[in-house]
């Protein structure tokens, strides 16, 4: 029998007809929350994308660890190979810094080349100058994803030129994005440089918030045929930083404008809601046989949800769980759920554990309740 108790639950109930969802026309869309790590809105944001050229926030993650570990700095100077030029140079056609080929470039020259010029040769001369070739970066680029718990992320080459295996999620580049911030805040901050000049070519940032919404400084565009146009962007108002990462849009003006919007719902539309703190009393579970009729519930850890403010005046909460629930019961033990729905979201649920044990009843006290739950069916 499953039993839903509202006892201690502090929201009212309504109905989820009265709210209306936020939307885009981005084929995959996420908005998060950095300090909270919590995603307060999602389309299709765990769903792996062609990331086109914002792949290339992991080539730089991986720059930036290199660095900091001291394999590489600043002022070293990397050698431009044929490879480099050819395929992501101004021969090839491409996103390019017009590095010369056979030139050496200092490593502070090539990360301004890949975040504000968005050059596919320079992303080829770090991979080499780390992983030997670029295949082999790639796949160190994958392990690295993965050891960071950025699952759905899959390189085939350094750049985010199409391949079939170039695959990442929404919700994964957000919080590569937010890796990049919180790790790195020093070199974090050429993000937000909105020019640079080498080989006596000046180069715009394509990023379309920089100097448009205010609190903007990152973070990377991406376009491909396949792909549509996409972006990582961050901002950060009153001390809350927001990332936002939509892709599919059908051109560069529908990027800008989706850019802004997204943006300036991420902080007016949504809000993270503190729920309840670590240890908090939600409730109580019945118990069957045992030496006490119930067992307070209470939460593993503090619950945050992040949702639209139309979304949480519909919020419904409840605690879910399978009941009565057989003594013997030992603290600690997950018994039951908080199970948190909205409107435009997906069913959140968060364990509850015993707040105390419960030891078993004695065989006559068994006896006797297994008599009483016959009787009342």
């Amino acid at each position: 029998m499953r039993a839903v108790l509202s006892a201690f639950l502090i929201f009212a109930l309504a109905p989820f007809a009265q709210a209306q969802t936020f939307e885009t026309e981005a084929t995959h869309a996420v908005i998060y929350d950095v300090e909270t790590e919590t995603v307060l809105w999602s389309h299709n944001g765990g769903e792996p994308m062609p990331p086109a050229s914002m792949s290339k926030l992991m080539t730089v993650l991986m720059a930036f660890e290199a660095i900091d570990e001291g394999r590489l700095s600043l002022d070293d100077e990397l050698p431009v190979s044929e490879e480099a030029w050819r395929r992501g140079g101004s021969a090839s056609g491409s996103s390019t810094m017009f590095l010369d080929v056979n030139s050496r470039v200092r490593v502070d020259d090539l990360l301004r080349g890949i975040i504000v010029q968005s050059g596919n040769d320079a992303c080829i001369v770090i991979a080499e100058a780390l992983g030997g070739t670029e295949a082999n970066f790639a796949a160190m680029m994958t392990d690295r994803a993965h050891e960071l718990g950025l699952t759905s992320a899959s390189f085939a080459n350094s750049t985010g030129w199409p391949d079939p295996q170039q695959r990442i999620s929404a919700l994964d580049l957000a919080r590569l994005g937010a890796i990049i911030i919180e790790e790195h805040p020093e070199l974090y901050e050429i993000y937000a440089e909105r020019e640079y000049t080498y080989n006596g070519i000046r180069q715009f940032n394509r990023n379309p918030l920089l100097g448009v919404f205010d609190g903007a400084d990152g973070l990377k565009t991406g376009h491909t045929e396949e792909s549509g146009y996409g972006l990582v962007g961050s901002a950060v108002r009153d001390g809350e930083r927001r990332i936002i990462v939509f892709n599919g849009m059908g051109s560069e003006r529908a990027r800008a404008n989706e850019a802004e919007r997204l943006m300036r719902a991420a902080f007016a539309e949504f809000a993270v809601y503190d729920l309840f703190e670590a240890g908090a009393e939600v409730g109580q579970a019945e118990i069957f046989m045992g030496r006490a009729g119930d067992v307070a519930l209470v939460t593993q850890e503090d619950i945050s949800i992040g949702l639209s403010r139309a979304a949480r005046r519909d919020m419904q909460v409840a605690v879910v769980y399978d009941g009565p629930v057989p003594a013997p019961v030992a603290e600690g033990d997950v018994i039951a759920h908080l199970v948190v729905e909205a409107p435009g979201y997906d069913a959140q649920r968060f364990p509850l554990v015993a707040a105390q044990s419960v030891e078993r009843k004695g065989m006559f006290g068994r006896a006797a309740d297994a008599l009483v739950h016959l009787i009342r069916g």
